[in-house]
């Protein structure tokens, strides 16, 4: 479950399986599907980040309502459109990838909230206004390690693997630096993941993981936990 290898066999597998959709349902609605982005209807595992936020509408929100939600990794959008269809005011989703951020920004014009939904082309917070502050900060993240040698052969791999966990790194150190006053940065990790390397890294930087729930559930033969955390400086 936590090899890298078929994590990245997966991701290949992704972008050229027969049956990968234009289009697919999820929560009651239809979104677009791109080339080359993550594909949600083959993992449920952006079904489960809905349901761990409180998107579907039955469960605890863990975003404020009505303030602002930055999206890491926003993929195909579902996550940043669903927030501002739930009344969030501003959103900001970013994604490594340009098909991504074309993704996110099809999908925002089909559910009619380009007035709320930005979308950006951005390595984590890179494109952001220094200033720019959130009240919800949340990314799924690519929560299988890489070896830090590892090179990726495509960006659609960034969404499966992280080498050395570089990209955890960075989020843990920036994303508490990116709140408004009582702001929260979340960050959605799996069991598929190293949780002890997390830990680790996070008391290196001064953070502490803090958990919000934890969501089991089935993906073919294999039981999988995924686990929100809050991040918060240590001291």
């Amino acid at each position: 479950m936590k090899s890298y290898v078929r994590s990245l066999e997966r991701s290949r597998r992704a972008l050229s399986r027969e049956d990968r959709p234009r289009t697919f349902a999820m929560a009651s609605r239809e979104w677009d599907l791109l080339d080359g982005v993550f594909a949600p209807p083959f993992s449920a595992t952006t079904h489960v980040a809905m349901e761990i936020l409180g998107l579907l509408g039955d469960g605890e929100p863990r975003y404020r309502r009505h303030g602002s939600f930055l999206e890491v990794g926003s993929g195909t959008g579902v996550i940043a459109v669903s927030a501002a269809l739930a009344g969030c005011e501003r959103v900001v989703a970013t994604d490594i990838s340009v098909a991504a951020v074309q993704n996110t920004g099809i999908n925002a014009e089909r559910h009619r909230v380009t007035d709320r939904v930005r979308a950006l082309h951005s390595d984590l917070f890179s494109a952001l206004d220094p200033d720019e502050r959130f009240d919800t900060i949340y990314w799924h993240s690519n929560f299988v390690l890489a070896p830090d040698r590892y090179r990726y052969q495509s960006v659609h791999e960034a969404a499966y693997v992280d080498p050395g966990y570089q990209a955890h790194g960075r989020y843990l150190v920036e994303a508490p630096l990116r709140l408004t006053e009582g702001g929260r940065a979340l960050l959605q990790f799996s069991d598929r993941g190293d949780l002890g390397r997390l830990h680790e890294l996070a008391a290196s930087h001064d953070r502490k993981l803090n958990v919000l729930c934890r969501h089991t559930f089935s993906e073919g033969p294999e039981t999988i936990e995924h686990i929100l955390y809050e991040i918060t400086p240590a001291s």
